[in-house]
């Protein structure tokens, strides 16, 4: 049994540390719209494609009279941080009991 629970645990760090990467993907991406970046650097091109796909379906869902404003980056990492605190809290809860 100690080998699920070890296993349940080392899943939930897992998820926690891509949640967390992807986190600061999010953020250096949202930097980088601040700049006028090279469209053409490979860093940028790899931000805007690991961020485009969930930005893009959180923008269909906001509304479009927000000032200009993209709040999607700002919606995308409270999601991450809801799941860090309840999926990696409940699966790490799971594998101590």
């Amino acid at each position: 049994m100690f080998v699920v629970n070890n296993f349940m645990m080392a899943v939930a760090q897992l998820i926690s540390f891509l949640l967390t990467a992807y986190m600061w993907i999010i953020i250096g991406r949202a930097v980088i719209s601040w700049v006028n970046a090279d469209p053409y650097n490979p860093i940028v091109r790899f931000l805007y494609q690991a961020t485009e796909p969930l930005l893009c379906r959180i923008r269909k869902m906001l509304p479009m009279s927000m000032g200009g404003i993209d709040f999607s980056p700002m919606i995308l990492i409270l999601v991450i941080m809801f799941l860090q605190n309840f999926l990696v809290t409940t699966l790490k809860q799971l594998a101590m009991g």
